[in-house]
């Protein structure tokens, strides 16, 4: 049975281009509708019940979140599209929603609709789609979650349970309070620059600090260990250490 996708976009060009990558991605695979605004995407979606909705930020008659607020109960994968939008790209990344530049790139597209694909079954998205509203809408929560994805699960993690995270080769190691580590295929710096506005900081070229959680600074070594909740070590680089200290000065 052909997948079912919808494109949502206010600008019939760039539906008309979607709507030939898609085709491209796979002949006979994808049965492709499309909707011109929030309020004929949120008709189509009731009506059609499409399995991937690649969705526009920013429409005519309102947003793409905006669309996603009229849907309580989504059964679909997501992806977005947009030009660049530092503040949306931020809250994509937070609740691991796929997403897609504007101009597309088939290439990455195709690579979306393969992912999504591979998750039609999931049912996590309107846990994912939870955070990503709760990222548009309020900036200054306190009990800010993340989502993170491992292999074979889906983690949504409060930030403040994040004790450090460890660089390993192109992947990333999460510490989680009372939790198993959680490895994740991105590198460290794509969760030093989500988590850097919360507070999180590099004590050492490969970890990434939660400064809530440490509790004792030990100076027996040149630039010194930082001791974490639930006993934990991370080392300070000679390099980092003044930064460390002004840190900890502050906190």
């Amino acid at each position: 049975m052909a997948i079912k996708i919808l494109i949502v976009d206010n600008e019939k060009e760039i539906r008309l281009i979607l709507i030939n990558l898609v085709s491209a991605c796979g002949e006979g695979l994808y049965n492709i509708e499309e909707a011109e605004s929030v309020e004929s995407g949120v008709k189509k979606i009731n009506s059609w019940l499409p399995d991937i909705v690649l969705l526009d930020v920013e429409m005519n008659d309102g947003s793409g979140f905006d669309l996603l607020r009229q849907i309580p109960n989504p059964g679909f994968q997501l992806i977005f599209t947009t030009a660049h939008n530092k503040y949306a790209i931020q809250a994509f990344k937070f609740s691991a929603i796929d997403y897609l530049l504007k101009p597309i790139d088939p290439v990455e597209l195709k690579n979306s609709l393969q992912r999504a694909t591979l998750n039609i079954n999931n049912l996590s998205i309107q846990q994912q789609l939870s955070i990503l509203m709760q990222q548009i809408s309020d900036k200054h929560v306190t009990e800010r979650q993340i989502v993170i994805k491992d292999i074979d699960k889906t983690y949504f993690i409060k930030m403040n349970d994040i004790l450090y995270c460890e660089a390993e080769g192109s992947y990333t190691k999460f510490y989680i309070t009372n939790s198993e580590p959680v490895f994740v295929s991105r590198n460290l710096h794509f969760y030093e620059e989500l988590l850097a506005p919360a507070g999180f900081f590099r004590t050492h070229h490969s970890c990434l600090v939660n400064p809530s959680k440490i509790k004792i600074y030990d100076r027996k070594t040149d630039s010194g260990t930082l001791i974490l909740e639930g006993g934990y070590t991370v080392p300070v680089s000679q390099r980092k250490k003044d930064f460390v200290l002004q840190v900890l000065e502050n906190k």
